[in-house]
C-alpha cells in the first residue's frame, strides 16, 4: 500500500509541476526522494529527525541539480 501511495504522490507531483522552472522541479523532486530515504533509518523521533533531514538535504541538493540543468 506505501508503494502504490509513493507512487500516486510522485505522479501528481509530476503534473502539477509540469509548468515550473527546473529549480521547482528539482527541489521538489529531491525534497520527495531525500524524504523518502531519511525515513529507512532511525526510530521513533530519530526516524522522524531523519525524515525532516532527508527532505530538507534532499530539497537543497535537488534544487542546485536543478539550477545547472
Amino acid at each position: 500500500m506505501k508503494r502504490i501511495l509513493g507512487i500516486i504522490s510522485i505522479s501528481l507531483s509530476m503534473i502539477i509541476l509540469s509548468g515550473c522552472t527546473n529549480e521547482d522541479i528539482g527541489m521538489t523532486t529531491g525534497a520527495i526522494a531525500g524524504g523518502v530515504i531519511g525515513s529507512q533509518f532511525g526510530g521513533g523521533a530519530g526516524k522522524t529527525a531523519a525524515t525532516i533531514g532527508g527532505t530538507v538535504a534532499g530539497g537543497w541538493i535537488g534544487r542546485e541539480v536543478g539550477k545547472n540543468w
